[in-house]
């Protein structure tokens, strides 16, 4: 969730490592800082909040140097204070740090007792004194931090470097990313490739454990022993020019309109269109004996986890369980011989997902995973891994890369349909036409923005909100309500439109809005009852659906929203384009940070 970025070369560093922390702005932050050596000596410029204030702190003091490292930090041990902000630093080390240490209170305390005396409330500071404490007794940078290393437990990244030395700085990993960049007489370090865009396009990932000396032409890595190893070094496709909002207003607003072009790059990427079939090859295990598929994932994309429950079980008829990945490993659930685990993650870098990875994985379990960052954590650790092409996703709040996990969803669906031979080839060719047709229909979606934005002004005056939903609509309404809360600080709650009578009907009163999502199909009757239990209690009922849903009942709803009419598989990917539009522009007339609400990170590295 926290960023780094680490440039030694022959140039003056400051201004490419706050290009660097710009770039890094959309993981979440509450406070930024830049460390460099001047003539040996380390100086560094922290600021609280965005940005900006770093930028004007720099204006106001220039930083020379040709080393140095910068952060974005996002507060986990400490509170988002300038003298809590990193780098972290003494005359003889700088150093920043994504992660927790978890045994730094026990590390605090054994310092303290040599006479180290600590100024801040984090826990990275304690690696400051750590490796301060390993030069003091005459060992060298390298060896101060192989010593320091074995004593860490937790989750980490670091970037470090040393008074004196402007030929070196070093990098560890131990369970959050960190990625080496090659450049012409100059080095990187960074949280991800993004975080090096534009500056080198040539990248090489650090494993689990690693640790990396740099130099301004050279990288030497080190595994967990010590040993000197060799990691590839690949030429990697992101670029600083796809992280540009355009010609709109904020990232999120950008990237739900780009839902249409990235729902299609998906498509083309398993759909062959001349059969009117999905193709997913080169799997190292059968979609057609699964014991058991069992789904991991946090946030937004355990919601796409549900939603392609519904369709597994439905379509192709496969035993599928569903967890919320914090909680997977902890109720150490047995795993059938022949299992599937399928991960899904927009980051590929979310830690608890990476530990319910790792317990499928230690009980035997084929990985599998859905991602956005084909090159991240989780999809080096899986045996096969289908990307969801939606591009950089800047905005904290998920928008496109829900969508396009749906999408990929979708079509493993099919798949496995097919493979378990329990649909026929004329169902599997209508549905995926039907799927075929959702760009399009997402295109028409977007043309009613304006609309959307008018009944979005009506509940920014709400406390409280709820959605509901049937089937498979059921995680749309749990996620257009997640959507409200991150983006705008609204109450709302997500419900299967069955459980209003059982508790929710008690808060329906003139005040609450209630968004009802609801296709009209085989569900439909068995909603609009529901809608009419709201409408009698005097509930604000605002109606997504489409035109035969909204001619039946719209006349109790306050306000509705018309969505094409699509076949009852697709509809989740739809229905998730207005209930997105509906928090935005309601943030936006709320004036919070939509880009990077508060307290939000975009991928989440600590537990």
């Amino acid at each position: 969730m926290c960023g780094i970025i680490g440039i030694i070369g022959t140039a003056p560093v400051a201004p490419l490592l706050l290009d660097g922390l710009k770039r890094l702005e959309y993981r979440g932050y509450d406070s930024a800082g830049i460390a460099t050596l001047v003539n040996g000596k380390i100086e560094r410029r922290r600021a609280e909040g965005k940005l900006g204030n770093l930028s004007a702190l720099l204006e106001r003091e220039p930083l020379g140097g040709t080393i140095g490292i910068g952060h974005t930090r996002w507060a986990t041990h400490g509170k988002p204070t300038e003298a809590n902000a990193h780098p972290h630093a003494n005359q003889r080390v700088a150093l920043v740090h994504n992660g927790i240490i978890e045994n730094f209170q026990e590390l605090r305390e054994e310092l303290s007792g040599l006479g180290h005396e600590f100024e801040t409330e984090t826990d990275t500071e304690v690696v400051v004194h750590l490796l301060t404490h390993y030069l003091d007794q005459q060992m060298s940078p390298r060896e101060a931090v192989a010593e320091a290393l074995v004593r860490l437990e937790g989750a980490f990244a670091l970037a470090i470097v040393f008074a004196g030395r402007h030929d070196l700085m070093i990098g560890a990993r131990c369970g959050s990313p960190l990625a080496v960049g090659y450049g012409d007489g100059q080095m990187y370090l960074g949280s991800d490739a993004l975080a090096l865009a534009p500056l080198t396009d040539r990248i090489c990932y650090l494993e689990e454990g690693d640790w990396v000396e740099l130099s301004q032409d050279a990288a030497l890595v080190r595994d967990a022993l010590g040993a000197e190893v060799a990691r590839e070094v690949r030429v990697t496709a992101v670029s600083g020019a796809l992280i540009g909002k355009g010609q709109y207003r904020h990232f999120m607003q950008k990237e739900i309109f780009e839902q249409p072009a990235a729902i299609g790059d998906t498509l083309h990427a398993f759909v062959n269109p001349l059969r009117r079939r999905v193709e997913i090859e080169d799997l190292p295990f059968g979609l057609s004996g699964i014991s058991r598929l069992t789904i991991c994932a946090c946030g937004t994309a355990y919601l796409a986890g549900m939603v392609a429950k519904y369709w597994f079980e439905q379509i192709a008829r496969q035993p599928v369980e569903i967890d919320i990945a914090s909680e997977f490993r902890y109720r150490e659930a047995p795993l059938p011989d022949g299992g599937v685990s399928l991960f899904i993650s927009q980051s590929g870098e979310t830690i608890d997902t990476l530990a319910a990875l790792r317990y499928a994985r230690a009980q035997g379990q084929n990985i599998l995973s859905v991602v956005n960052v084909p090159e991240s954590s989780v999809a080096r650790e899986s045996d096969a891994v289908l990307p969801t092409l939606a591009g950089p996703e800047i905005g904290v709040a998920s928008s496109k890369t829900f969508t396009t996990a749906l999408t990929v969803l979708a079509c493993l669906t099919l798949a496995t349909a097919r493979a378990r031979g329990v649909i026929e080839a004329a169902a599997e060719a209508a549905l995926t036409a039907a799927l075929t047709e959702v760009p399009a229909r997402a295109a028409e979606i977007l043309a009613h923005d304006d609309s959307i934005r008018e009944i979005a002004g009506f509940l920014a005056e709400a406390r409280d909100v709820l959605y509901l939903g049937r089937g498979n609509i059921y995680p749309i309404a749990l996620e257009g309500a997640l959507k409200l809360k991150e983006l705008s600080y609204i109450h709302a709650e997500g419900y299967a439109a069955g459980e209003m009578k059982h508790g929710p009907i008690a808060l329906i009163d003139d005040t609450v809005p209630v968004i009802v999502c609801a296709p009209s199909g085989p569900l439909f009757d068995k909603t609009a009852s529901n809608i009419a239990e709201v409408a009698a209690r005097g509930g604000l009922v605002v109606l997504i659906s489409d035109a035969a849903g909204i001619e039946k009942i719209g006349d109790r709803a306050l306000h509705s929203i018309e969505l094409p009419e699509v076949h009852p598989f697709v509809a989740p990917i739809l229905y998730a384009l207005p209930v997105q539009l509906l928090a935005y522009h309601t943030a936006v007339l709320k004036g919070t940070d939509v880009d990077q609400p508060r307290n939000l990170a975009k991928s989440v590295t600590v537990e």
